[in-house]
C-alpha cells in the first residue's frame, strides 16, 4: 500500500523535498547575507514554494481519500485547509512588505504619523479583499458576504460602541492631525502632559516627562481641548529687567532703548504686540 502510495504520488513527492530544499538554502542564504535583501522577490518566491508545497501535500491527501475510502475527512475539507494556509502565508508576505515600506519611507524622512496611517490602511484594504476573495472561492456570493458583513457589523456596533467609538476617533485624529508622532502634547481639561509615541487604532501612546508610559482611549480626545506647543509659530518671552534706585531718573530712556531694541532685532516678529513698561516695586 505504501509502496503504492510512493509510486502513483512520485512527481508530487520530488515537488515536495525539493521545494523544502529550496526554502532551506535561501534560508541560509539570507542568514549569511545582508537581511535587507530580503524584499519583494524574496517574499514573492518564497511564497510561492510554500503555495507548491501545500498544494503538493493536498494532491497527496486527496489521493488517499479517493483510493482508500476514508470517511473521516472529505476532499473539501483538504481544499478549505490548503485554501486557508495559502491565504494566511499570503496575508503574512504582505504585511512582512507593508512594514518594510513603511521603515523605509520613515527612513527617507516622511512623516511617521502619515506612513503608519497609510500601512494600517493598506492592511485593512488587503484583508477585505482577500475575505472576499475567499468566501468567492467556496461559492459565496458578494451580495452574502455583504449581507453578512452588514449584520455582523451591527452586531458588535451594539455590542463594542466603546470599541468602535475609538476606532472612529482614531481615524479622525489621522485625518484632523491636531498632532503627530513625536509631538509634546498636553491637556489644560485632562492630567495629560508629555510626548506621543504611537497613535493606535484605539488608543494613543504618551510618555510623560518622568517616562511612565500613558494610554490615552482615542475617543477621549474627540471631547478635550489639547494644546500642541510644538506647533507654536511664535513664542512670547517676559522677563524683568532690575534697575538700581540711583537709576530712577533714567527709566523713561531705559524702556525706550529697549522698546527700539526690539523693533529692530531680527528674530523678533513685529507683526506681535510689543509691550515695555515700568513697574514700580513697592
Amino acid at each position: 500500500m505504501i509502496a503504492e502510495l510512493f509510486t502513483n504520488n512520485a512527481l508530487n513527492l520530488v515537488i515536495i523535498f525539493g521545494s523544502c530544499a529550496a526554502l532551506i538554502l535561501m534560508s541560509f542564504w539570507f542568514r549569511r547575507g545582508d537581511r535587507k535583501r530580503k524584499g519583494f522577490l524574496f517574499h514573492a518566491v518564497q511564497f510561492l514554494i510554500y503555495t507548491i508545497i501545500i498544494s503538493a501535500v493536498g494532491s497527496i491527501i486527496n489521493y488517499v481519500i479517493e483510493n482508500y475510502k476514508l470517511k473521516f475527512i472529505t476532499p473539501g475539507v483538504i481544499d478549505f485547509i490548503c485554501t486557508s494556509l495559502i491565504a494566511v502565508i499570503l496575508t503574512i508576505k504582505l504585511f512582512l512588505l507593508i512594514n518594510q515600506f513603511e521603515k523605509q519611507q520613515i527612513k527617507k524622512g516622511r512623516d511617521i504619523t502619515s506612513a503608519r496611517i497609510m500601512s494600517r490602511i493598506i492592511k485593512i484594504t488587503i484583508i477585505v479583499v482577500l475575505v472576499l476573495l475567499y468566501g468567492e472561492h467556496f461559492g459565496m456570493s458578494l451580495s452574502g458576504l455583504l449581507t453578512f458583513g452588514g449584520i455582523g457589523g451591527l452586531a458588535v456596533g451594539m455590542a463594542g460602541k466603546d470599541i468602535l467609538s475609538n476606532f472612529f476617533s482614531g481615524i479622525m485624529l489621522y485625518f484632523d492631525r491636531p498632532f503627530s508622532i513625536g509631538d509634546w502634547i498636553r491637556s489644560p481639561d485632562r492630567n495629560i502632559e508629555g510626548t506621543v509615541t504611537e497613535i493606535g487604532w484605539r488608543i494613543t501612546k504618551i510618555k510623560t516627562f518622568d517616562n511612565r508610559p500613558l494610554y490615552v482611549p482615542n475617543s477621549l480626545f474627540s471631547s478635550i481641548s489639547v494644546e500642541n506647543p510644538g506647533r507654536m509659530t511664535n513664542r512670547r518671552i517676559t522677563t524683568t529687567i532690575g534697575l538700581r534706585y540711583e537709576d530712577a531718573a533714567k527709566v523713561g530712556v531705559i524702556v525706550e532703548a529697549v522698546r527700539e531694541m526690539l523693533k529692530n532685532h531680527p528674530a523678533i516678529d513685529q507683526r506681535q504686540t510689543l509691550l515695555v513698561y515700568f513697574k514700580p516695586v513697592c
